[in-house]
Formats: structure tokens, sequence, C-alpha cells
């Protein structure tokens, strides 16, 4: 079931990115990200007061959160940090890169979840793993490749650094929800951590970004702003729901999430029309072919 549920969090992991490029055109960073940390924590915000007002009314629904310890609540904030610092990277990466070039590189994450899958969790890799986890490595070489095409040159381009910063801290992030999971609710962590995600960005947009927003990209409302929440909550509890299976493999699963980029790339190609799609299609299949020989390793 643990699989099921990756790729059906990977679907909505790919509405989510298209409503955040949406949302970040010609748009300020900064206060989009804290929007998304608001509309999130608003998701949450009922379950919890209803947890706390009628606990054994939500006892009884897949909702309820119940109370954690103090210990857990530092957990979670640690994890709310981790995350953080990996959207603030992605959200400018993601504004300044096409998405047909930053969603098959953002694929590419699961390779550093495997390394610290191997190193923390003892995970081990047969052979059909292994070989998509190479086809996964080939394909970032050869979108270096393309990128040269529309001038963006890997090792000078800060997006493309930013994006890589991203992926590493998106990777820890991974490794430590498979720790947090082993012992923890669903919700609890789902809804404290965006509850906690909102308190450090609300500091962040008025000590960085209010004093200086009349110098520099200004803000506009888009409705596509309150569909990275919605999105993004769905894909998380799915996800979340995946790693509670004491069978899934945290390598497996965040690189079937990564298959998001098929709708990443559907949606530059039509609605963006980016350009040099032929080669980018190529390197795409190898990511593919990645998360079937990966698959097909579990069974």
């Amino acid at each position: 079931m643990w699989l099921y549920l990756s790729f059906l969090s990977a679907l909505f992991l790919g509405f989510y990115e298209i409503a955040k490029k949406a949302s970040l055109g010609g748009n300020a960073v900064i206060p989009v990200l804290f929007l998304n940390t608001v509309f999130g924590s608003l998701i949450f915000l009922p379950p919890v007061l209803l947890s706390w007002l009628c606990p054994e009314w939500m006892q009884q629904t897949p909702l309820y959160v119940p109370p954690a310890s103090a210990q857990v609540h530092l957990l979670i904030f640690i994890k709310s940090l981790i995350v953080l610092s990996s959207w603030i990277f992605n959200y400018f990466a993601t504004k300044h890169l096409p998405l047909t070039l930053a969603g098959p590189i953002k694929a590419t994450q699961p390779v550093a979840v495997l390394l610290g899958a191997l190193l923390i969790f003892g995970e081990r890799l047969n052979l059909f793993q292994w070989l998509g986890v190479l086809m996964a490595i080939l394909s970032f070489f050869l979108l270096s490749l393309t990128g040269k095409k529309e001038g963006i040159r890997f090792a000078h381009n800060k997006w493309i650094l930013f994006l890589v910063l991203s992926v590493l801290t998106g990777a820890a992030s991974g490794l430590y929800d498979k720790y947090l999971m082993r012992s923890m609710d669903v919700m609890t962590v789902q809804s404290w951590f965006n509850f906690y995600q909102f308190a450090v960005m609300l500091p962040v947009l008025m000590i960085l970004w209010f004093p200086l927003r009349k110098h520099t990209t200004p803000f506009r409302w888009t409705w596509y702003i309150p569909l990275i929440s919605i999105f993004l909550a769905i894909g998380d509890y799915v996800y979340f729901s995946a790693l509670t299976d004491a069978d899934s493999m945290i390598s497996i699963v965040s690189m079937i999430r990564r298959s998001n980029v098929v709708v990443i790339f559907l949606a530059g190609a039509w609605i963006y029309r980016e350009k040099n799609l032929k080669s980018k299609a190529f390197d795409l299949l190898l990511v593919l072919l990645g998360m079937l020989f990966l698959y097909w390793g579990t069974k």
C-alpha cells in the first residue's frame, strides 16, 4: 500500500509545483512563501481545535490530533526549520528557472536520500534499484548539457546552486521524516509542522522583506497562492501515511514522489511553451525509467 500512496503523493506534488510556479511569476518570493504557511496553518487549525474540544468524537476520525510532549514539539520544530530552508532555496530557483529544467533536477533528490538511507537506516538496494539510481544520476548530467543551450551554465548559475541546496536540504528532511514517522502520529507532525513554519516565517517577512518591499519585486495576490497549500497538504498527508508503514523504504518513497516531474514537465511544455523539449524529454525518460526500476526492485 505504501507504494500506491507514494505515487498518489507524487501527483499532488506535481499540482503543487505548478501552482507555485504560477504564483511566483513576477512576484515577491518571501510573501508568497509566508502566505503558504498561513494557509497551511489554517487548513490544520480546525482539526487541532476540534481534537482539543471534542477528543472522543475526533478519535473516531483520521483527522484526530493527539496531545504531544515537549520533546515531540521540539523535534517537529526542527523539521519545520529544515523544510523552510529547502523551500526558500526552491522558491527562488523555481521563479528563475524553466519548469522543464528545474523539475527533472529536483527529481534527482532521492539520490541524496539514498546515500543517507544507506548510512543511517541500513537500507540496502538490489540490482534493479541501483540501476534506477544510476539513471537518475545520468539524467542530471544530461540536463546540465541541455541547460547550456538555454544559456544556463550549472557551474556558474546561482539559481542552479539554490536548486541543488534545495535538493540537499530536502533530502535531509526526507531522512528526518523517516525517523519521525517511526513513532509519531501523522496529523501531529503535519499540523504542528505548519504552525511552526508560520511562526518562523512571520519574523522573516517583517524583518527581511517588509522594510525593503518598495525597493524589490512587488507582491501581487493570485488565487494560485492558496492552491499551493491545499495541494501540498494533501500530498504530504498521503506521504506521511506511506512512511507509517513498517515496510516502507524512504529511499524508494522519495524516488517515487519525484515522479511528479511528469506533471511538471507537461505544464512547462503546454502552459509555458518552454524550449528544448526534445532533449529534456529524453532526460525525463531516464528519470521515469529509474522510477520503474526502483518499483520493480520492490516487488
